[in-house]
């Protein structure tokens, strides 16, 4: 794959492993296509494609002090993108049958009428709304806590952040999200309610 680059790819690799942004631009500029076009296919979804992709360079950034030792990029991005797919459908599956079991559980506490169910398809969809136009940190801090259910530390140590920035983060995705929400009067959604308060 040709890149323009004075960089082969050894050397971008290296110069990564130290540090410099500007090979890790030039490595992402060479493979984003690619990688992205093969999630496409797997997933049948842009947004997701887009925050696999995202997810699978943060990752390759915040560990690239290894990144030196892999020899095939191009065959160690297909890998990582296919086991990226596959961990998100897994997830995906998981989480439906856990709301599966919430909502059965809640059956006798919380009863919907036909405008609370219409509600709750407007609500989902605002919310995802919401989400896309947060920055991509506090996407990434919110889909990290939110979708994958991990902790603070946990976001701290994967991403090389403190826990306090996390917390951080995390607290002003949470308020863009509300004050997107509020303009549209869906604050009070109990579905937004339970995405957005658990898991603190």
């Amino acid at each position: 794959m040709s890149s323009g680059s004075d960089y082969n790819e050894n050397d971008l690799l290296h110069r990564i492993a130290e540090g410099d942004e500007h090979a890790f631009t030039e490595l992402y500029n060479r493979y984003w296509k690619k990688v992205y076009t093969y999630l496409l296919r797997m997933t049948k979804s842009h947004e997701i494609a887009e925050e696999l992709l995202y997810d699978i360079f943060t990752k390759l950034w915040t560990g690239r002090e290894l990144i030196a030792e892999i020899r095939n990029m191009d065959s160690f991005l297909s890998k990582v993108a296919y086991n990226k797919a596959i961990s998100f459908f897994r997830y995906t599956a998981s989480q439906r049958k856990m709301q599966a079991l919430v909502a059965k559980q809640m059956e006798g506490l919380y009863v919907e009428d036909t405008a609370d169910k219409l509600l709750n398809s407007e609500a989902r969809e605002l919310l995802h709304e919401a989400i896309r136009q947060l920055s991509p940190q506090r996407k990434l801090v919110f889909t990290l806590s939110r979708e994958q259910g991990l902790t603070h530390e946990q976001i701290a140590r994967q991403l090389n952040l403190s826990t306090q920035t996390v917390k951080k983060t995390m607290s002003n995705a949470l308020s863009a999200i509300r004050e997107f929400l509020h303009k549209r009067g869906l604050e009070g959604s109990l579905l937004l309610y339970f995405y957005l308060e658990t898991r603190k």
